[in-house]
């Protein structure tokens, strides 16, 4: 199976980062700010909500069998569901919220969420043990394009076991492509229709709750001045009065500093929320790319987008300014920073209307 070599490099950083830090539990919400208590008022951390998936208030029965494209050119036939194997976290999400969290056998190391955190991990470092999963006898295995390596891919097609892939969400857009897909290779087409009208629904409530253009003008709050300074106009953020926001990935164990670009998944978020993606803006056009001085002078965000585990892996808010760079854009001085769940960042699923709705409270609360 053919994988995207930068995001397939970038899915297994995030879940070899996830296993080290012991994330199955249900990952450590809101703990990314936690230790900087000299930050408390400039970056408030959102009262932790439990890590868990909202099920359909129905739990449906799968009509099957069903054959369903893969989104590796394959047509798959499914006469069961009811030994379930996803081989990602976002996946798992939607299994579970639309509500056939009861028949999952395994869980990818990113399923980070409550109800999942006592099944069997069948992946390393987002790598598949084909081994892992068949001695779980499964009915069903969902991948997508970035699950590897190709060679436990096909073994478990080897094995007889169906297995369907899922083409990976990249925005907004893919949100209700997506649970259409998982709900129909799960022969659950009602509730996948039920549970897409609810996330757009919950999306668009929080889409109407964004602040106005004058609310939301870059520097808002009594520190803004210091953040849309002059510098960060050059790339037009300041035409629009949007705030510039760089998604950053960091990993301090393993000295990884990268800065997202147009492909990071994170661009989609950020404009939704009523900003610019400064990395996108600046003319990164990959997914991510080393941090440099020159690079985030370029992005001059007003604000940076960061993982919880992330911000702890260098120290909270106190060590991210200390990367070369940071503290010299609008962000670093102003320490403007946003964190959300590794677990749930970037899954475009049923929750994510929660992570956009964390991303706007955290970017706006000084002009609040």
């Amino acid at each position: 199976m053919r994988r995207s070599r930068l995001t397939g490099a970038f899915l297994s950083l995030i879940a070899l980062a996830l296993a080290l830090t012991g994330c199955g539990s249900g990952g450590g919400s809101g703990s990314g700010g936690g230790t900087d208590t000299t930050d408390a008022k400039r970056n408030p951390t959102p009262t932790a909500a439990a890590d868990r998936v909202e099920p359909l208030a129905a739990t449906p029965t799968p009509r099957l069998p069903v054959t369903v494209n893969s989104a590796d050119g394959r047509k798959v036939t499914i006469a069961s569901a009811d030994r379930i194997v996803p081989l990602t976290g976002s996946l798992s999400e939607i299994v579970f919220t639309l509500g056939l969290g009861e028949r999952v056998v395994a869980r990818d190391i990113t399923a980070t969420f409550e109800q999942a955190a006592k099944l069997p991990v069948v992946t390393r470092a987002h790598d598949v043990s084909a081994e892992g999963v068949l001695s779980l006898g499964p009915t069903l295995v969902l991948a997508d394009t970035t699950t590897g390596p190709a060679e436990a891919i096909g073994q478990i097609r080897d094995a007889g076991i169906p297995l369907v892939v899922v083409n990976p969400a990249k925005s907004l857009a893919d949100v209700g492509t997506r649970i259409d897909a998982v709900a129909g290779a799960l022969g659950v087409e009602t509730a996948g229709a039920e549970l897409k009208k609810r996330t757009e629904e919950r999306i668009d409530a929080v889409r109407a709750e964004i602040p106005t253009d004058e609310q939301s003008t870059r520097g808002s709050g009594k520190d803004g001045g210091k953040g849309g300074g002059k510098d960060s106009g050059k790339d037009g953020g300041q035409d629009d009065g949007k705030p510039r926001v760089a998604f950053l990935y960091l990993r301090g164990s393993a000295s990884v500093y990268l800065l997202g670009g147009r492909e990071s998944g994170a661009s989609s978020l950020l404009e939704a929320a009523g900003a610019l993606d400064a990395g996108k803006e600046s003319g990164l056009t990959r997914d991510f790319t080393a941090i440099t001085s020159e690079a985030l002078a370029k992005a001059a965000p007003d604000a940076i987008l960061v993982m919880t585990k992330g911000l702890d892996s260098v120290g909270g808010v106190d060590g991210l300014v200390r990367i070369p760079g940071i503290a010299e854009t609008p962000a670093g001085m102003d320490r403007r920073v946003i964190t959300v769940d590794d677990g749930v960042l970037l899954n475009y699923g049923p929750r994510t209307d929660e992570v956009l709705r964390s991303i706007v409270k955290q970017l706006y609360a000084d002009g609040k």
